[in-house]
């Protein structure tokens, strides 16, 4: 029997043991790596279909775009002739609507000054310096008595040159100030001359006053060493009969919103053209809206729901994302901000189905044609105020702008108080002195003055010079302290004012600065400076920081800013205040519905937001699949050489019992006494 089992087993030599031991880890392997394998295949799923959402919600956010910018609801069009006496340029969104006349009286031009002929445009002038102020000549007459009116809203310009700079070298630092002064050098006769030309504009000549070598540069006015090739004028014009004048051909502020140009003058012929509210661009932004959102929802719906195959399939199929907590919740709070109110907004329009626009049984957005027209009609400025931000106040002395976290602003209505209204620094001069002279013939007109911490270089008024009066002479003195270099460099800049309501009066010196930083005052000043009731012994006033509470919570003070208090409800916006505002007031902020979606959108889309946190996660538990597969493969290694080894050894036995079979065959016959058949 023995003898038969052994070779039933064909031992040593018919067992296929390593197509058992693989049938058997196959079998142990199987189950385990398939599940591994679903897993992994449905959360690579999950990742390919958060990539669609995060497609599609770009592509929304950027259909809204237009609806959060508070122009498009207020374009418009202009209808303007066939003209090359005027031509349009730019049209703004909040343009005047009206009818409107244009006539051109004349065209401004430049001043522009040459030079005597110069015969090597590169050897040294000499050192010297040439101080340019900005202004307007009365007249353009051969005397030395033509007065010269600064322009105190202009800086001056002072150039050194040393010994060996050249004319080239005049010219590119002038070339090089940014204020606005053109120079060239112009061949003339195998001879050289240096050309200057100021801005456009009868207030933009310039008088050139010169120091050491550089006298043949300057100008008072005469011919006696520049000469005038061209006189500044401002561009001349009639505006619905009105005449206004201005520095530049190209106007900007005659006509709210529309910027044109004037090309030729042409007294007499008047052109005629309207501006006009345009609401299609609007009407445009939401429908487009309504149709991105559609598409937006659609591809949603099918991320998250049950889909079907076809219309004629039954059998319904799970969206990549429908056991996806996450982005079911942020469909959800989509949903929920079109169907709610907008916080900021007119509480009589404050919600899409005050314009017409409803959700449907399938969650799609539908536009009801009768209502959006009667809204476009009636109520286009809602609109706006629907999707746009709003920032308004009920004292029009304070204003509230987005700051660098209106992301964290919540929406809504606040109360502003203001206890302390912002203030400038200043030094008020004495009284005039009795000898004091409007011409600066004898005495030393020099000072150094100090501005919120900045001292300036010495500043001298120009000797010898005469003033038509204590107006011109405060016009001089804050074109030339705006004008230096120290002060100008850290963008510090003054106010300097006659002040006659005691005359003979004093000058004032006011920075253009708030807060208490804000200071004003004199380090040096000559003889001269004494006698205008200016010293270094004068006491100015430091400015004042506002102070005051936002939504009942004390508020920073920076100048004329006052910002909420850090992570309050108001964070992230900006309120400046002035002269008018103490007391309570109320300022509304409101992102506007398009606003509003974006800051979800981008809240999903960020970098540490809902739809990367979650991409996050799930590229864990992939990782984590990953592992297990890798663990799984060295246990079913480990399986399969036990397995091999324990048939091996199984082998090695059954051999062995072959083999003592096979020495006990024909035993018994050769036991002696054997009975034999």
């Amino acid at each position: 029997m023995g003898s038969n089992v052994i070779s039933s087993l064909n031992a040593g030599s018919g067992i296929d043991t390593k197509s058992l031991v693989e049938g058997l880890v196959k079998a142990e392997k199987g189950p385990k790596e398939q599940l591994l394998t679903s897993r992994q295949t449905k959360l690579e799923t999950q990742i390919s279909g958060y990539g669609t959402f995060k497609s599609i919600l770009s592509e929304f956010k950027t259909a809204i775009k237009p609806l959060s910018d508070a122009d498009t609801f207020k374009a418009r069009a202009v209808s303007f002739p066939d003209t090359d006496i005027i031509s349009p340029s730019k049209l703004d969104a909040d343009a005047q609507v009206g009818s409107f006349q244009v006539e051109v009286l004349g065209v401004a031009q430049s001043q522009s000054l040459a030079s005597a002929a110069i015969d090597d445009a590169d050897a040294a002038l000499g050192a010297g310096s040439l101080t340019f102020q900005f202004g307007s000549w009365a007249a353009y007459i051969e005397d030395n008595n033509n007065p010269f009116a600064v322009n105190a809203d202009k800086e001056s310009l002072t150039i050194e040159l040393d010994a060996d700079d050249s004319l080239n070298d005049l010219v590119q630092k002038i070339n090089d100030s940014d204020t606005g002064l053109q120079a060239a050098i112009v061949q003339d006769e195998g001879k050289y001359k240096f050309l200057l030309t100021a801005p456009s504009g009868e207030n933009n000549a310039v008088s050139i006053a010169a120091t050491g070598a550089l006298s043949q540069f300057s100008f008072d006015g005469t011919d006696t060493h520049m000469k005038q090739q061209q006189v500044a004028a401002d561009a001349s014009l009639k505006v619905n009969g009105l005449s206004v004048s201005r520095e530049s051909n190209e106007i900007e502020d005659v006509i709210q919103g529309l910027t044109f140009s004037v090309n030729k003058a042409s007294a007499g012929e008047k052109i005629n053209f309207s501006i006009s509210e345009d609401k299609s661009t609007g009407e445009k932004a939401v429908r487009d809206f309504v149709e991105a959102y559609n598409t937006l929802y659609e591809t949603m719906k099918n991320l998250t729901g049950n889909k079907k195959a076809d219309e004629d399939d039954e059998n319904k199929t799970l969206g990549s994302l429908s056991s996806d907590g996450t982005a079911k919740g942020m469909v959800s709070q989509l949903r929920e901000m079109l169907t709610g109110s907008v916080a900021g907004s007119d509480s009589s329009f404050d919600a899409l189905t005050y314009l017409g626009v409803r959700t449907q049984q399938d969650g799609k957005l539908e536009i009801i044609e009768d209502d959006f027209k009667a809204a476009i009609k009636d109520n286009f400025d809602k609109i706006g105020e629907l999707f746009a931000p709003n920032y308004s106040a009920t004292n029009s002395n304070i204003s509230v702008t987005a700051g660098s976290y209106v992301e964290k602003a919540v929406a809504g209505t606040y109360v502003v108080e203001v206890t302390a209204e912002p203030a400038k620094g200043y030094v008020y001069g004495t009284q005039l002195d009795a000898n004091f002279s409007l011409n600066t013939a004898s005495d030393d007109y020099s000072f150094t003055i100090n501005v919120n911490g900045t001292e300036s270089n010495s500043i001298s008024l120009p000797a010898n010079k005469a003033y038509a009066s204590k107006d011109a002479m405060a016009a001089e003195l804050q074109s030339l302290i705006n004008g230096d270099s120290k002060l100008k460099a850290t963008g510090i800049a003054v106010d300097v004012i006659h002040n006659n309501s005691s005359p003979p009066g004093n000058f004032e010196f006011v920075s253009r600065q708030y807060g208490d930083s804000s200071k004003v005052s004199f380090s040096a000043t000559g003889a001269g400076m004494a006698k205008m009731g200016i010293t270094d012994a004068l006491t100015g006033v430091a400015g004042v920081d506002a102070a005051g509470t936002i939504d009942g919570k004390a508020a920073f003070g920076a100048g004329n800013v006052l910002l909420p208090k850090v992570d309050s409800d108001p964070y992230g916006l900006n309120f400046t205040v002035g002269a008018g505002s103490l007391g309570t007031s109320s300022v509304t902020f409101g992102r506007g519905l398009a606003g509003e979606l974006s800051l979800l959108i981008d809240n999903f889309l960020t970098g540490d937001g809902g739809i990367a946190s979650r991409e996050k996660n799930i590229n864990e538990q992939i990782d984590g699949i990953k592992e297990d597969k890798t663990d799984l493969d060295t246990r079913m290694s480990k399986l399969e050489i036990r397995l091999t080894n324990q048939f091996q050894a199984m082998e090695r036995i059954l051999s062995s019992l072959k083999n003592s079979g096979n020495s006990l065959d024909g035993l018994v016959d050769r036991l002696p006494f054997t009975a034999k058949k």
